[in-house]
């Protein structure tokens, strides 16, 4: 690869995300496309009013983790972020735990997003769904979607490799697009919506019942909220104009942002008609106006917005994902070649193929697979985020002299919530019966080929793990900030 310059001491990426980008990037990213596909599953779960609970609860969880991500990126703006927090508070092992399993997170919204185009697509363009190939867990996979999935992931992959300020741009324009469209039909729901047809407002027999319903939508909350996070693994990219603490201040407004929107959206939804009847749709959301509002158009609106926000996830997660395993690599943690930078673009070259190629493989999973990305997904994602609060504890304590430009609130309080939160989410999906538990074989299996990928790609980092000491491994890893 005669274009990737593989000779620098630390290979750098270019500057290109401002503000705005960063905003759109992480509220962008959290947005996406689940409110469309899983608005049923979210409704007969718990209900509107349960769904609506369960969502604020994990806005809040997730405002908790974001302050601690404030800390942490504000006071070291790298690429890969987990990657150098897990790294300065406990070295490379752990380092590598962390940012393998947020970077299979990452892939999994991303191959979420792609088998998610040909599902939306073919609501617009009926007919769409021609050359049965296989079926896998219970739903034929069409070629026609794969072949979609296919152009897409290559089209998102050549834009990430030319270069970030591309991307940005990009992620700034879907954002406003999405938002605008979504106002009209949340509007239209609210407005026009009738209150009777929200209820009951709880599914489930009992507050036993009650609970475990809303339960069962908490705990996905780190698949449809991740998304803030991808601020940090584009810190190292940001403008000279945009101060660490600005980075702090849009990992939060992001999370408030998609808190409201998704509470709004569900009860919008669940007013347009008797809710029962919407959550057992194809496509929920965008039933709910077709059908119970009489209104195609506003119906077509719902699939306009939900591909903008498609688009705008699978950007962000793919920009975020490659990032951490550019760290990864250029840590030496994981094969180095991850870790270098095209000499023409300054992007993470490698890491950019490597992550087209893995969303293209996950897409071929298709919708039989995609309940088993968001719950694998979310186990793997709540796992780097009990990481990320054991960092900031242990570099509050070991490291307390060290700069931080935005430095949370009840400093002592907030990580112990979060990381309790992260803790009952993996606890309730590893244990049988609780509602929200893995399922086996296929999200099991799932699950058991990421940790065994992970072994693999640890192994195959060994050699070059021995080249770097550790030393120069932080320097690489943490730039500037290995002398503080």
């Amino acid at each position: 690869m005669n274009s990737v310059d593989t000779n620098a001491s630390r290979p750098e990426l270019r500057r290109g995300i401002g503000r705005i980008g960063f905003f759109a990037l992480a509220f962008g990213s959290m947005i996406g496309v689940g409110w469309v596909t899983a608005m049923g599953t979210w409704l007969n779960a718990a209900g509107p009013m349960g769904a609506v609970i369960g969502f604020a609860a994990g806005g809040l969880l997730m405002l908790a983790i974001g302050l601690c991500y404030a800390e942490l990126c504000a006071m070291l703006p790298v690429a890969g972020g987990e990657v150098a927090y897990a790294y300065m508070a406990f070295g490379t092992g752990k380092s590598f735990l962390v940012g393998w399993f947020l970077a299979f997170g990452y892939l999994s919204v991303s191959a979420f997003e792609a088998i998610s185009v040909g599902r939306v697509l073919s609501q617009l363009v009926p007919g769409l769904d021609v050359w049965p190939v296989y079926v896998i867990g219970g739903e034929t996979v069409f070629g026609s979607h794969l072949l979609l999935a296919a152009v897409t992931t290559g089209a998102i992959t050549w834009i990430n490799y030319r270069g970030v300020s591309g991307a940005a741009r990009l992620q700034t324009l879907l954002t406003v697009g999405f938002v605008t469209v979504t106002l009209v039909f949340i509007g239209a729901g609210l407005g026009g919506g009738a209150s009777a047809n929200t209820e009951p407002w709880f599914t489930g027999e009992g507050t036993p019942g009650i609970l475990a319903g809303i339960a069962a939508v908490f705990v996905t909350a780190p698949f449809w909220f991740v998304g803030f996070d991808t601020i940090p693994q584009g810190a190292e990219e940001a403008q000279q104009s945009v101060s660490p603490r600005a980075l702090a201040m849009m990992i939060l407004l992001s999370i408030i942002g998609a808190t409201l929107f998704y509470c709004a959206l569900i009860w919008s939804v669940a007013r347009t008609g008797p809710w029962q009847t919407i959550a057992a749709a194809d496509m929920p959301t965008a039933a709910a106006f077709r059908t119970s509002m009489g209104s195609p158009l506003l119906a077509d609106l719902v699939l306009v917005a939900a591909l903008l926000g498609l688009l705008t996830s699978w950007n962000g997660f793919f920009l975020a994902g490659s990032r951490v395993l550019f760290a990864l690599g250029r840590g030496h943690i994981a094969p180095p070649v991850l870790g270098s930078t095209h000499a023409r673009f300054g992007t993470p070259a490698a890491a950019v193929v490597v992550t087209g190629v893995l969303t293209a493989a996950g897409a071929c999973l298709g919708r039989g697979a995609m309940v088993a990305f968001i719950d694998v997904g979310s186990f793997c994602i709540a796992l780097a985020f009990l990481g990320v609060t054991f960092s900031l504890a242990r570099l509050r304590r070991d490291r307390p002299n060290m700069v931080r430009p935005y430095r949370l609130p009840l400093g002592r309080i907030v990580p112990i919530c979060a990381g309790l939160g992260a803790a009952l989410i993996l606890g309730v999906m590893i244990v049988p019966g609780s509602g929200a538990a893995l399922v086996w074989p296929l999200e099991w299996g799932l699950l058991l080929a990421v940790v065994v990928l992970g072994g693999v790609a640890w192994m195959m980092g060994s050699r070059g793990r021995q080249t770097l000491d550790e030393n120069e491994r932080a320097h690489r890893i943490l730039g500037e900030f290995a002398e503080r």
